[in-house]
């Protein structure tokens, strides 16, 4: 019983940390976009896609071939995410006669014990499946969209932003659920390491939002050419153009 409650403490407690850790980094991303890698490259995708199609006659192949690159990295994503789970699929429905012993851990060993841990392990790499399997289905829409000659079908300056601004938004979607899709792999390490206990899984939550946070945050004083001043400014257009693709959709 001593041991059961090892799990019953420790295991929330590290994805409580690690949920909360999401919860704030969300209210950053939303409200002060500058400060992270997502918002600065959500920005800069923006701007690269206005780039790429000033002039689609020139630009149209590299902006394509990008778009591809990233389907292929969702792809492979995708391919290991649900490899991975047939592979824990087969664990889990294989012979459970020594599977409670295989791991000499502190905390619950029991055969239900085992099972949930896999279980969750699963969903992780489904959930990861699923996200990378949208990220290839807005990366295919960009890649069409992309190559759209808005200057020649309307003379209109808002009608033109809107559509580079509406590609940007698809573009950036894409990249957002591979980003999800990449942070379910992420949440899998703690709970494989909770096979070999509440302790190992209790620490790599921690160790695993120490190291996301200096990989989602910037700590340069500028970026992209901007400089501190003009921060505000940057932040209120994005807020702006959402604003105004969420008005026309």
């Amino acid at each position: 019983m001593e041991k059961k409650v090892l799990d019953l403490i420790l295991v929330p407690t590290g994805l409580l940390v690690m949920v909360a850790y999401h919860l704030w980094l969300l209210h950053r991303v939303m409200k002060h976009p500058t400060k992270t890698v997502i918002g600065v490259n959500a920005f800069n995708r923006r701007l690269w896609v206005q780039a790429m199609m000033e002039d689609v006659s020139k630009n149209g192949v590299l902006a394509v071939q990008s778009l591809r690159n990233n389907i292929m990295a969702s792809t492979l994503l995708a391919s290991t995410a649900i490899m991975l789970s047939s592979l824990i699929a087969v664990l889990m429905s294989s012979g459970s006669e020594k599977k409670s012993v295989v791991f000499e851990v502190f905390g619950d060993r029991s055969e239900l014990g085992l099972s949930i841990k896999f279980f969750t392990i699963l969903v992780c790499f489904l959930l990861a499946f699923l996200l990378n399997v949208q990220s290839i289905r807005y990366y295919s829409h960009a890649s069409i969209l992309i190559n759209v000659p808005f200057k020649k079908l309307s003379p209109n300056l808002r009608h033109q932003m809107l559509t580079a601004e509406y590609v940007a938004t698809t573009v950036n979607r894409g990249s957002y659920f591979w980003s999800l899709g990449l942070r379910a792999f992420y949440f899998s390490f703690p709970l494989f390491m909770w096979i070999f206990g509440p302790i190992p899984m209790f620490l790599s939550c921690f160790a695993l939002v120490f190291i996301l946070y200096f990989l989602d945050f910037t700590f340069e004083c500028g970026w992209a050419g901007i400089d501190d001043s003009d921060t505000d400014c940057v932040e209120a257009e994005v807020h702006h153009v959402d604003m105004e693709i969420g008005k026309v959709n």
